[in-house]
């Protein structure tokens, strides 16, 4: 085992997961790799249980069904702060994350530049490939109003693309993270940023996934744009500053 692990949540991803855990396993440094498994109808547990007999730093946790990206990580992080590891990184099954920049993110931490380091579509401009307008605009623009309401000084607030360090994981009471879906990953950044913790973006270009089906409802922006107001209130007097 090594200090790196990739959570990597899933749900009917037979098309994608064999590609994307044979690309991250061919990269260095190493990355261990813990799948979150919704109970797939169309198979994916079992082809990564195939693969977990080629690879022994491939591991799988299995649910009971479909219960949401943020649960999905909540039990990821947990389990990976269990087994000892400093960065644990989120990234998506479908390939629109390029796993290369996995190791952009781990130096971006390794080197002390972040906390918590981001892969960014907006920090650069606007890097999103084979994106409808009406969704980029939407995801870009959620971006800015996170930004306004929040006072958090970064581009891309609703990234999942993410490598966290132990320090924050384990600073952040992870039963007290409230969202499942789209906001979750303003949440945590939030959350972290309200610790007083380094906030590193790092350039990327997101690709829309060409196999299997998108995960994204008009439900979960709706979750994001009320949840952030909701969030800020909670939190007016909590930022402070950790001490290094």
């Amino acid at each position: 085992m090594n200090d790196r692990v990739v959570i990597i949540p899933t749900y009917n991803e037979k098309e994608n997961i064999e590609n994307i855990l044979r690309y991250v396993f061919k990269l260095e440094p190493k990355f261990d790799v813990l799948v979150i498994e919704d109970n797939s109808p169309d198979g994916t547990a079992q082809i990564v249980k195939r693969l977990q007999s080629e690879f022994p730093q491939l591991h799988m946790i299995e649910r009971k069904g479909k219960l949401g990206l943020g649960t999905a990580y909540i039990t990821g992080f947990k389990w990976s702060l269990e087994h000892g590891y400093n960065y644990i990184f989120e990234m998506d099954a479908d390939f629109s994350h390029n796993p290369d920049d996995l190791v952009k993110l781990y130096h971006a931490c390794e080197s002390g530049e972040g906390d918590m380091a981001i892969g960014s579509r907006y920090v650069t401009g606007v890097n999103v490939v084979n994106w409808p307008m009406g969704r980029v605009l939407m995801s870009y623009f959620a971006s800015k109003y996170v930004r306004f309401i929040t006072g958090m000084k970064i581009h891309d607030a609703t990234a999942g693309f993410v490598c966290y360090t132990r320090k924050v994981l384990e600073s952040i009471d992870l039963d007290n993270i409230r969202f499942k879906g789209y906001a979750f990953q303003i949440e945590m950044k939030f959350t972290a940023w309200t610790l007083g913790f380094k906030l590193k973006e790092v350039p990327i270009i997101f690709t829309d996934r060409t196999l299997g089906t998108s995960k994204m409802s008009g439900g979960i922006f709706n979750e994001a744009f009320w949840g952030v107001i909701t969030m800020k209130l909670r939190s007016l007097g909590k930022r402070k500053k950790i001490e290094n």
